[in-house]
């Protein structure tokens, strides 16, 4: 990364990426916002310090609600100098603000997370993505859904101790919940009613256990297709899995892993048909494998894992241990993969989770008076340049 540049500058000749189109154009940054949006026939005499993009996408920074680590570094390691990492490398694939993504863990560690954090966020490292605030995501699972979390530290939701994480109420940005968990309606208005997105997943909830959830204040559901159940029999009747009920419910956001691993094109098509551009938030759930080559191997806490095939996967083969991937990666697959429309791939990485974090108007759109949070990409979805305030980070 290089020094930083002045925040108050003038970008050429863009393909403005806007919430429906895309217009030819610039966009004037000033004191870290943007200023103005102006056409492409506007006359404007030379300026010190102003880019000529030369026609290439110019979007809003990408919103990453679901991260773990990058280059053998992981959230869970509570260190500042871990979040940095993370925060340069995903900078890299255009992601300008992200929520740190904790794991099943023992209350200690993921309290320390959460002290880090808030740490962290007031002396950020000044050349990486944004850090909101903490995901937690563990330890409140069904144990037929762990993922590559520990089975053993899998545990219901106990007031004694989501009232600590609650103590961070201000640092958490969601809760990820199985919700039919013994306990885990009242965690879950508990954490709503603070404002804090409650996303369910790593869960075998039946329909009445997901429509629970939702009338509870459950709004969103984790990584969409993977961990989580699905339509089975009842007796002899079939009966809707937490897949169904948050494909049927307009008012859940849900997250996907469109890195052509996670999630096959057929089921990206369907959930793409399901939601529509609005109802979808694009995710990385990168672990410490990503920035790693092919049969390198990295640790999800102990768990020993190997990048292979493009993935993150326990190293025996037998799970998914998180992807890989850069957002720029998985706005590509929405588009290679179920035909999304590039507008409305950008849309799912930007002005959806921004409006599921509450910060609408403020992130996630190319608008006066927004962040001057901006990814500069070309025709291929190759990450040009990424600025943070208006700051060029490299």
């Amino acid at each position: 990364m290089s020094t930083l540049l002045p925040a108050d500058r003038l970008l050429r000749n863009a393909r403005l990426v806007l919430p429906d189109r895309i217009a030819l154009g610039h966009l004037r940054i000033e004191d870290g916002r943007i200023a103005a949006l102006l056409s492409h026939d506007s006359v404007l005499p030379p300026e010190p310090g102003e880019i000529d993009l030369g026609g290439r996408f110019l979007a809003p920074g990408f919103i990453d609600l679901h991260i773990h680590g990058a280059l053998r570094r992981d959230t869970m390691e509570a260190e500042a100098g871990a979040f940095a990492t993370i925060a340069r490398h995903h900078a890299r694939g255009g992601t300008t603000s992200l929520a740190l993504t904790t794991i099943t863990a023992p209350t200690e560690d993921i309290l320390a997370v959460l002290r880090a954090v808030q740490a962290y966020r007031n002396s950020p490292a000044a050349d990486g993505a944004q850090v909101l605030g903490v995901h937690i995501e563990g330890p409140y699972f069904s144990r037929e859904k762990p993922g590559a979390h520990r089975i053993e530290l899998i545990r219901h939701p106990e007031r004694a101790e989501w009232e600590q994480f609650l103590a961070f109420r201000q640092v958490i940005t969601q809760l990820t919940i199985a919700p039919e968990l013994p306990g885990a309606l009242a965690a879950i208005e508990a954490f709503a009613g603070r404002g804090i997105r409650v996303s369910g997943g790593h869960s075998d909830a039946w329909d009445e256990d997901a429509a629970a959830g939702f009338a509870h204040g459950m709004r969103q559901a984790t990584h969409t297709f993977n961990c989580m159940s699905a339509a089975r029999r009842r007796g002899p009747y079939r009966v809707a899995g937490l897949l169904e009920f948050v494909l049927s419910e307009p008012e859940i956001l849900c997250e996907v892993i469109a890195d052509g691993r996670h999630v096959s094109p057929t089921l990206l098509r369907m959930l793409y048909q399901a939601k529509g551009p609005d109802g979808i938030a694009l995710i990385t759930d990168a672990t410490a494998g990503a920035g790693l080559a092919e049969e390198e191997h990295f640790h999800l806490a102990d768990i020993d894992c190997v990048v292979r095939d493009g993935v993150g996967l326990t190293a025996d083969g037998k799970a998914l241990a998180g992807s890989v991937a850069t957002m720029n990666r998985v706005v590509r697959g929405m588009i290679e993969y179920a035909g999304v429309p590039l507008v409305e791939a950008v849309r799912m990485a930007t002005l959806n989770p921004a409006r599921a974090l509450g910060l609408e108007g403020r992130k996630g759109v190319l608008a006066s008076g927004a962040d001057a949070d901006l990814v500069v990409f070309d025709d291929e979805l190759q990450v040009q340049r990424v600025l943070v305030a208006g700051r060029s980070l490299w």
